[in-house]
């Protein structure tokens, strides 16, 4: 996950896992395995994987390995890698290892190998009881890291769940109400469509200005608003203007994911693709897979979603995407 450049003034192993849940956007849970990339001093690359569970097959961890490697090398130029593993010592200590094993064998230096385990970080490379105790170090939750982090706007949300809450579909009355809203923006987008594709386009251009417009002055939109605007989303060219209107700060992500819960459920995947991006281009990567991940669900040969997500996996900027829509634009058969 690639991320906007936020000073985190980092002096120990602490501190760097203190940092952590702020570059991802949530707290990596036991199992995880987090690799940082380092240009000379400053992050430029964090993902965070599961770890094959304790006595899987050793090949399961050699396909971790194999995964991460290629990705992390694309982001080059890059002077070092660190790796963080959570959970119990047992299970961690060995994997960590030989992910790290891995990277050195592919030319890149590690710094550090760590461990969490509970509420204390473990130096697995450094066996100086002065500055890496074998009891741990205790973390703290009130650091100048974390003050740091919460100063420039970042948020460490409790677990990857915490995250997939931010759009997850909204239930009972508001449902119900949101269906009768698309019904009757069907009934409507049928009526303009006799004019021709063009009132189409200049309808949709008018409803993705009119709510971002109305989302940045404070006000949220009215089920029938978010109805008639997803239901003209369904249109590549009016998804796509919205995608170039649509700015990389929090405000928007914050829009596109009440859109997007808000949503009749087939109309999902335009504006769930739409605050993937978003949140891609906001550095937030495990927001952005997880939203990709719902378009997929509902549609998957929706292509931009798949796009979008072979491209987070890949490890690549969010440019990649940007030639993606571009593309759309000249291939009326892309979704």
């Amino acid at each position: 996950m690639s991320f906007p450049d936020n000073k985190l003034t980092v002096r120990s192993p602490a501190d760097l896992v203190t940092a952590v849940p702020y570059l991802l956007g949530f707290r990596p849970g036991d199992g995880s395995i987090v690799v940082l990339a380092s240009r000379d001093r400053h992050v430029v690359f964090a993902a965070r994987a599961d770890l094959p569970a304790p006595g899987a097959p050793a090949s399961h961890l050699f396909d971790l390995a194999a995964n991460l490697v290629p990705v992390v090398r694309r982001q080059q130029p890059i002077t070092h890698i660190m790796l963080i593993g959570y959970g119990d010592p047992d299970h961690v200590d060995p994997a960590v290892g030989s992910v790290g094993d891995a990277f050195t064998a592919s030319g890149m230096t590690i710094r550090q190998l760590l461990r969490v385990t509970g509420t204390r970080v473990y130096n697995l490379t450094c066996d100086n009881p002065a500055c890496c105790p074998p009891q741990g170090t205790p973390l703290d939750p009130a650091s100048l890291v974390a003050v740091q982090a919460t100063a420039a706007g970042l948020v460490a949300l409790p677990d990857r769940a915490a995250v997939a809450a931010r759009f997850a579909p909204v239930d009972g009355a508001a449902r119900d109400d949101i269906r009768r809203a698309t019904r009757e923006a069907i009934a409507r987008l049928k009526a303009v469509s006799t004019a021709g594709n063009a009132a189409v386009d200049e309808a949709g251009a008018q409803a993705v200005r009119d709510a971002l417009r109305q989302h940045d002055g404070g006000r949220r939109l009215t089920d029938d608003e978010v109805a008639w605007l997803t239901v003209l989303l369904k249109r590549p060219s009016v998804r796509d203007l919205a995608a170039d209107l649509t700015q990389p700060h929090d405000r928007h992500v914050t829009f596109w994911a009440d859109v997007t819960r808000r949503a009749h459920e087939p109309l999902v995947p335009a504006p769930a693709t739409l605050l993937a991006l978003t949140a891609w281009r906001c550095g937030d990567g495990a927001l952005a897979a997880m939203a990709a991940h719902r378009a997929l669900q509902v549609d998957p040969a929706y292509q931009l979603a798949d796009l979008l997500l072979q491209s987070l996996h890949g490890g690549l900027p969010p440019s990649v995407f940007e030639q993606a829509i571009a593309a759309a634009r000249t291939n009326p058969s892309t979704r």
